[in-house]
């Protein structure tokens, strides 16, 4: 499955973006989907997955600010960010993994997006 990633761009501290991950070549139903991202001179962090059955799942520093979604039909999956702040800078990846139970480890996820930037300005 090809994953592409888009919705990036330049906002200010306490203002939205939402991220959306086109998923090709196959049924984007049949896989677990996340949200990864990583920050100039950082390692790739988990931000987000939900699973097949709409199970959703977040890092803390995301929690009640980020809320993802998929539509299977459209093969799609989003990720709103609200109350943006600066240490949500970014590159944002969208992944996919054909595991039965939940990972946030980046390693466990086969395909990958090309990632899209976020910058939030203070």
């Amino acid at each position: 499955v090809q994953l592409q990633a888009s919705g990036g761009g330049l906002v200010q501290a306490g203002e939205s973006l939402r991220l959306s991950c086109a998923a090709s070549g196959g049924t984007s139903s049949n896989y677990r989907m996340g949200w990864f991202r990583q920050a100039p001179g950082k390692e790739r962090e988990f931000v987000s997955a939900i699973s097949r059955t709409r199970g959703t799942y977040y890092v803390d520093s995301v929690k009640g600010r980020f809320t993802i979604s998929r539509d299977n039909a459209k093969n799609t999956v989003s990720l709103q960010m609200n109350s943006l702040k600066p240490e949500d800078t970014a590159v944002y990846y969208c992944a996919a993994n054909r595991r039965i139970s939940y990972t946030n480890d980046a390693r466990d996820y086969d395909y990958w997006g090309q990632g899209t930037l976020v910058t939030v300005s203070s």
